[in-house]
């Protein structure tokens, strides 16, 4: 697969630096090809570590210039240099400060990692292991310094100069050249090293603090596009100010900057105080963004800033305690998104990611704990299992402690590790203090991989008047991990009476609260005085990331949707019936049957367009059915997607039949009034819109077509634009190639539309969808060198598209492993992220699985692969 594997990094053969870094003075003699990096590192031993150790520096693809210790020059003969390492045998027994030039070519690193032109402006990306591309360095998360950084440039090039911390110092140069110097008290990680330059227009404003401190707000953006930074700059506030009042947390710069880049392999990086995004994720405005953008910049520029502190005050002590920053960090924006706009909604929505996404990731190959124990390529870890997974375990601490002790779990986390680089045991010690609680098991949600299984059975008996709740868990075998301890699982529920009132909760003569914590195999409740048989209301909020089976009937399911108090669970019920139905969809179709449904489904969804439905962005919810991913996984093997898309075409054309009127009658009154805003009311309004148009046009319904088109002719703003286009991106028609060539002339100039455009034409599941995604890929608006260009059209048909990839031929498997092996050379990163296609290939029918295989051992048979794609290969085809 390569010549060399890497070794394997393991978390139990941590052991910490044998060398401390105090302080950083980097010089940056910004150039296109040879910008010089001069670093002046203040080291001493460590007390913590070996006598005599020799000092080995993380480096990659550098070329050293010149070292000094204490300003003598250093000879060859003193250190050991490669472009990957530097070593010296025999360095000083106390403090010294050790000076390395180094040359890099900005230009030429289309990895992206490191220092990197976007555009023609210079940045940086050193998350995870990005500074040894700037300069030789102790290149891991627990090592902290002060820094302090001069930039160096050509005045009319890179009139920005931009670095983390306080502006300390600006001049000219000489020769047409200036400088800036930055200078970050806070002590941080190499990792959370930033510099841009370049030239960019700005739009500030400035942020009280709830000390009184004035923070200055900068958005920087290409010249142009500051009217589109508004929205990121109104995001900012609001998540300083929610930090404030929700955790306490007051930010500590006299500035906060954004950078928004065109170049990214992330969507957004936390360096402190410059936090670098792409664009995407900073630039709106009615004219060029949909409501899912606006939320999606709200969300990340709050989920960047929270970093400030859960991450960049407080870090991870290595790699493998990712999660720690990242899964918390999730939640905590995952709040923020809660309370300005639809907590509800906010939660239906995580749930739909993290079930579609991360659900199929502990259930594939690639499935590996929150917290892994061993890795080979740290890349390949910035998983939904780190991200959405962890913010789940953190919402079920929460939820075990209540919101007081976690409240003060957290305020003693910040206030004993302020300054550290932690671990997830230091992290829970502080719930376990404040709480009372033992959290020896609590931490297996950490360290054990795969979703558990919770089956639950009930029993009434009207003679006792008892309610018997008998709860089974287990977790199935995932890679690595064969046997399974049973879990800390979190069951909120309710017992719900006739009127829709939930019931006391009684047990052994006493009351109980509303979440029963699951700690064994087996668990048996008994609920006493309780008059008449309830409906239980199980995991409400979705209390645990766990995978339900239980003995509710399609009557107790309809009951729910109609009177539960719990808005998380009505939606759920009517998914649960629906899923029900397509799941026997599915088998109706492979064995050559037509499928039925149930009838009453269409009673719940129709409710959803009803006049008197006030919240419209959760009536959005209640109307989108069960996806195909989701009807895979509940099907969980032997997977056919043709007859999974069929199955749910049908059920879409059936709805369409039994709700025309109210669908119509929904779609008119939805009409937009008025000026565009893109406020959570505006946005349900427009999302339950297309849901109902989506429904109309099923099966490629005339009448619902031609809506679409309409819609998508005289839409003010672009989310019924793009919704639009959407709807018709599903059907064969005419009005579908006009609109997509009329989007096509209106914005081939904008990046992040054509984006867009991409996307949609890649996502359809229609028969020619590979030959159009490949002729696209000639296409002068795409660039395989631009990592949004190729999400957005490649990442999007693979990970996207479950028919069309998945085609019977293998072509799209195919197509994937080419696409793979020519990014591998330029940008192994994104090559990498587009093999998680492939992450549920073990649960399809045999032909497919045979065809699937095939390609990722013809990527595995490659005499060379990066460490990023020669891992995930490895581990897709592992037994």
């Amino acid at each position: 697969m390569r010549a060399e594997d890497p070794r394997p990094v393991r978390l139990a053969e941590y052991r910490p630096s044998d060398f401390l870094i105090d302080a950083v003075h980097l010089d940056v003699s910004l150039d296109p090809e040879a910008t010089r990096v001069t670093a002046r590192l203040a080291i001493r031993p460590n007390p913590l570590g070996p006598e005599n150790a020799a000092l080995k520096l993380d480096g990659e693809d550098l070329n050293l210039v010149s070292a000094e210790i204490d300003g003598a020059p250093l000879r060859v003969d003193d250190l050991d240099v490669t472009p990957s390492s530097l070593t010296l045998p025999n360095p000083p027994r106390g403090p010294f400060e050790l000076t390395l030039t180094t040359l890099v070519d900005p230009s030429a690193n289309t990895r992206l990692m490191g220092l990197y032109r976007s555009n023609g402006a210079y940045c940086t990306q050193c998350e995870a292991e990005g500074f040894r591309r700037i300069t030789y360095f102790l290149d891991r998360p627990d090592v902290l310094a002060v820094y302090t950084t001069r930039i160096e440039g050509p005045e009319a090039e890179t009139p920005i100069l931009l670095s983390n911390g306080n502006l300390v110092e600006t001049g000219p140069a000489g020769d047409g050249r200036h400088f800036a110097v930055w200078h970050d008290p806070h002590p941080k990680p190499s990792y959370l090293f930033a510099l841009v330059a370049g030239d960019l227009g700005v739009v500030e404003d400035a942020f009280v603090t709830m000390s009184g401190r004035r923070v200055a707000l900068k958005v920087f953006v290409e010249h142009g596009k500051e009217d589109r930074a508004h929205h990121a700059m109104e995001s900012i506030k609001a998540s300083m100010r929610w930090d404030e009042e929700t955790f306490g947390r007051e930010y500590d710069l006299d500035v906060f900057m954004v950078v928004a880049v065109s170049y990214f392999n992330m969507g957004a990086m936390e360096n402190k105080g410059l936090n670098v995004f792409n664009d995407k994720y900073v630039l709106a405005s009615p004219e060029t963004a949909t409501d899912g953008d606006y939320a999606n910049i709200e969300a990340i520029i709050a989920h960047e800033y929270f970093h400030n502190w859960t991450g960049n005050r407080i870090t991870c002590r290595d790699w493998f305690q990712l999660c720690l920053k990242e899964g918390l960090t999730v939640f905590r924006d995952q709040e923020f998104t809660s309370d300005m706009r639809s907590r509800p909604v906010k939660r239906i929505s995580d749930v739909r990611g993290l079930r579609s996404v991360q659900f199929a990731e502990d259930a594939g190959p690639l499935a590996h704990p929150v917290r892994p124990q061993i890795y080979h390529e740290i890349n390949n870890f910035y998983t939904p299992t780190v991200y959405e997974k962890g913010a789940e375990v953190i919402r079920m601490l929460k939820t075990l402690i209540g919101p007081e002790a976690f409240r003060a779990g957290m305020d003693l986390y910040f206030d004993r590790h302020d300054g550290q680089a932690c671990t997830i045991e230091q992290f829970i010690a502080c719930f376990a203090e404040v709480s009372g609680h033992d959290m020896s098991q609590f931490l297996r949600w950490y360290d054990q991989a795969g979703t558990p299984e919770v089956d639950i059975r009930t029993a009434y008996d009207p003679d006792r008047k008892t309610f018997t709740i008998d709860a089974t868990q287990k977790t199935p075998p995932t890679p690595g991990q064969q046997f399974k301890q049973a879990m800390v699982i979190p069951l909120a529920l309710g017992l719900v009476d006739e009127d829709g009132s939930d019931i006391p909760l009684v047990v052994g003569g006493a009351h109980a609260g509303p979440v029963i914590a699951l700690t064994a195999e087996n668990t048996r409740i008994v609920f006493e005085n309780v008059e008449r048989r309830p409906v239980p209301s199980l995991f409400r909020n979705f209390s645990a990331p766990v995978k339900l089976r239980s003995d509710q009937t399609v009557e107790d399911l309809l009951f729910l949707a109609r009177k539960d108090s719990d808005p998380f669970n009505r939606w759920q019920a009517v998914q649960t019936v629906a899923l029900r139905g397509l799941v026997a969809g599915v088998a109706a179709l492979r064995e050559g049957r037509e499928p039925t449904e149930e009838p009453r489904l269409a009673e719940a969804i129709g409710r959803a367009f009803d006049p008197a439905e006030t919240d419209c962005a959760y009536a959005a919810q209640i109307a989108a059915l069960p996806s195909e991913g989701d009807v895979a996984r509940e099907i969980g093997e032997d997977v056919d997607p043709d007859a999974i898309h069929s199955a749910r075409s049908y059920l879409k054309a059936s709805l369409r039949q039994r709700l025309a009127e109210p669908l119509a009658a929904a779609f008119d009154r939805l009409a937009e009034r008025g000026p565009y805003s893109p406020d959570a009311a505006a946005a349900g309004r427009r999302a339950l819109k297309i849901a109902a148009l989506d429904l109309l046009a099923a099966g490629g319904e005339r009448s619902g077509v031609e809506r679409a088109f309409d819609l998508y002719k005289t839409a003010s703003n672009m989310t019924d634009r793009v919704m639009a286009l959407q709807v018709l991106s599903l059907h064969a028609t005419a009005e579908r190639e006009e609109a997509l060539e009329d989007f096509a002339q209106r914005y081939g100039t904008d990046p992040l539309l054509i984006d867009k455009w991409f996307l949609i034409q890649a996502s359809a599941p229609l028969p020619d969808t590979l030959d159009r995604v490949q002729s696209l890929m000639a296409s002068p608006l795409f660039d395989m060198k631009n990592p949004n260009r190729v999400r957005s059209l490649i990442g999007a048909f693979a990970s996207g598209n479950p028919t069309q990839f998945n085609k019977a031929d293998g072509r799209g498997y195919g197509f994937l492993a080419d696409v793979v092996t020519e990014l591998d050379a330029t940008n192994p990163q994104v090559a990498a992220r587009l093999l998680g296609a492939f992450r549920t290939w073990r649960s399809l029918e045999p032909q497919r699985r045979r065809l699937a295989e095939s390609a990722l051992q013809r990527l595995a048979a490659l005499p060379r692969l990066s460490a990023d794609v020669g891992d995930i290969v490895r581990r897709a085809l592992a037994a």
